[in-house]
């Protein structure tokens, strides 16, 4: 469930939950409001509960498998792997089997697996 669904969901809930009493204040309440106020006020709580517990969906997965061999010369950067800068993101990451990673020179890097790295 997407993090806005989500938000809708409870937003919903709460409002079916807080309308309910409004039946009560509005005047005197035969059995058959009675009975439909109850049944919307639990209807909403059940609404806002398993709205809370759902999970929101998690980001992309990246995986990065049987790479090839890089070289980062001169400042330059290099991964064989999975990149996410300052490890934004909040799916999974997964690297197997990376190439080989060499960095020649001053200010080069050079990563196999998985950087996190600004």
């Amino acid at each position: 469930m997407s993090q806005a669904w989500k938000t809708a969901t409870i937003i919903i809930a709460t409002a079916v939950i807080l309308s309910t009493p409004l039946v009560w204040l509005l005047g005197n309440p035969d059995k058959g409001q009675m009975v439909g106020a109850s049944v919307q006020a639990g209807a909403g709580v059940l609404a806002l509960l398993w709205g809370l517990f759902q999970r929101t969906a998690g980001g992309p997965n990246d995986r990065a498998s049987r790479t090839g061999e890089g070289t980062g010369r001169s400042g330059g950067r290099v991964v064989t792997g999975v990149r996410r800068p300052g490890g934004k993101g909040t799916g999974s990451s997964r690297a197997s089997r990376t190439g080989k990673a060499t960095a020649v020179g001053k200010g080069s890097s050079a990563t196999t697996g998985i950087d996190y790295g600004d």
